[in-house]
């Protein structure tokens, strides 16, 4: 085996590992001992000359060297899978594994259902849907891509724009019969609302309504704080309270009467829904595939 050969080996056996999270996971998937993975991954540390992963008893991780270099090298090493599938004659087959870090209110309210359609149309897929409330570290993390609502953050990453979410204020018929629908924004200072975490700053979202260029900021009596969609959304249902939820996922509430907008005419607040990858280069069969099916699924249920 040349030096190139063994390099390459050894990248595989990393990005394998990365994958699994451990030696021992990958080392089954690759059909190695863990020894044997072991071994590889010293030989490639030693070849390129910088320790790439940080490995304890308990706990494994990429160095900021390993880091940096799978962020390099990863593109290349999918441009090569890809291209050995399409020497095979199956460019277009969807198989392997799909990580993804998602929103959770995505996950749960949107995605889920539609989950058994998406993977009886690839039978060689298997797919990870990871909550998490940050997009955090993809490469270091395994992921292929992140769906987040909000801004991108900032960082070697490469986002693409799903969609837009319109923040809507909303409350369930039996509340509005016992207390009545508030008939101006302001009053719903004086309601119980439902608050929903944010967990990037560690306190309840803040209330606006938007009108055009208007922007009214409310300081509401939140008796209820949730970090689940779910959650908020049953207790609304309920009658507890007003709350703040946006369009895509509560579209069959709202036909179907369960929630009702109070105030349409303020509801131009938005939340950008992102797709968010570790490069631009070489996105896979199953990457695209994804996207397309997230598409379908946005469009499906604002119909």
């Amino acid at each position: 085996m040349t030096v190139e050969s063994k390099l390459f080996s050894g990248v595989s056996v990393l990005f394998a590992v990365v994958e699994a999270g451990t030696i021992a996971r990958a080392a089954e998937a690759l059909g190695l001992s863990p020894s044997g993975v072991s071994r590889a991954l010293a030989r490639l540390e030693q070849r390129v000359g910088v320790r790439l992963l940080a490995r304890t008893t308990r706990t494994l991780s990429l160095t900021d060297e390993g880091r940096r270099f799978c962020e390099q090298v990863g593109p290349h090493l999918a441009g090569i899978e890809e291209a050995t599938i399409e020497a095979a004659g199956s460019a277009g087959k969807v198989r392997g594994r799909l990580r993804v870090n998602t929103d959770p209110y995505f996950s749960r309210i949107v995605l889920s259902k539609h989950l058994a359609k998406f993977l009886a149309r690839y039978p060689e897929l298997f797919v990870e849907l990871i909550m998490r409330d940050s997009v955090g570290d993809l490469v270091a993390d395994g992921f292929d891509l992140a769906l987040r609502f909000g801004e991108p953050p900032v960082g070697s990453f490469v986002a693409r724009k799903l969609t837009e979410a319109r923040v809507i204020t909303v409350a369930s018929p039996s509340y509005i019969k016992a207390h009545g629908k508030p008939k101006h924004p302001k009053e719903i200072e004086k309601r119980d609302c439902i608050d929903f975490y944010d967990a990037a700053s560690g306190r309840p979202y803040d209330w606006e309504l938007r009108r055009k260029n208007e922007v009214l900021s409310l300081r509401v009596k939140g008796r209820l704080l949730t970090s689940d969609s779910g959650t908020l959304i049953g207790a609304c249902e309920a009658g507890f309270g007003i709350a703040q939820v946006i369009d895509i996922g509560s579209e069959r509430l709202l036909r179907s009467g369960r929630l009702v907008e109070l105030f349409p005419g303020w509801s131009e607040e938005c939340f950008p829904l992102y797709a968010i990858f570790p490069s631009r280069l070489h996105r896979g069969a199953k990457v695209r595939a994804f996207i397309d099916f997230v598409m379908e699924v946005l469009e499906s249920d604002a119909a």
